[in-house]
């Protein structure tokens, strides 16, 4: 065999590592989406342009906006910039995004710490974009017994064990859209309540 065939087999063997390296090496999540409807206080998870499941949540007490200041659930497409907690304790509590050694149950009195994991958003649109220096995240809550109504500062809440799940299944890069109306107006959304009854969203408990 030749040198330079020698040559062009090592580089092929190179070349395929590195596309199968580059393939698997966990780059930016392209396959999950979730759709959050203010309305409806519910997120849906899709992959693949089809639905996967539904969760409840709890987006701003202050309404909708993206002004500085407001305490308000920005609208529009964002994605998962960056992914925070994995390994930690349900109910683990987050300071300045760091984990306190403190655990806490579900519906704990009198307290409202963000728990469990964090995803922290960017904003994709125009109007959205000071999202990430808002410090807007997907987060976990004590308050379980508030999630299904707008009640949080801006951030958009999920229980312990949801949040935990979600992180589980999206990686940093899925898009996340927050609208007005309700999912049901989506063809998500329809796909989903054709599986699981017309009125899933409403009836989640």
């Amino acid at each position: 065999m030749s040198r330079f065939l020698r040559s062009l087999i090592a580089l092929a063997v190179l070349t395929s590592g590195a596309l199968t390296l580059s393939s698997c090496g966990g780059g930016k999540d392209t396959r999950n989406k979730m759709l959050v409807s203010v309305r409806d206080q519910r997120m849906l998870l899709v992959r693949d342009g089809k639905p996967v499941k539904a969760y409840k949540v709890s987006t701003s007490k202050f309404g909708l906006g993206s002004q500085p200041g407001s305490n308000r659930t920005p609208l529009g497409r964002m994605e998962v910039a960056k992914k925070i907690g994995r390994g930690q304790p349900k109910g683990m509590v987050f300071k300045t995004r760091r984990p306190t050694g403190e655990v806490l149950k579900p519906n704990a009195p009198g307290r409202d710490p963000i728990v469990s994991r964090i995803m922290w958003l960017r904003g994709k649109d125009y109007h959205n974009r000071n999202t990430f220096g808002r410090l807007i995240y997907i987060h976990g809550t004590p308050e379980e017994w508030r999630l299904g109504y707008p009640a949080s500062y801006g951030c958009i809440r999920m229980g312990m064990k949801d949040v935990i799940d979600l992180y589980n299944r999206v990686g940093e890069g899925a898009e996340v859209r927050v609208m007005r109306g309700s999912l049901l107006n989506t063809a998500e959304g329809q796909a989903y309540a054709q599986r699981k009854g017309a009125d899933v969203f409403l009836s989640m408990q």
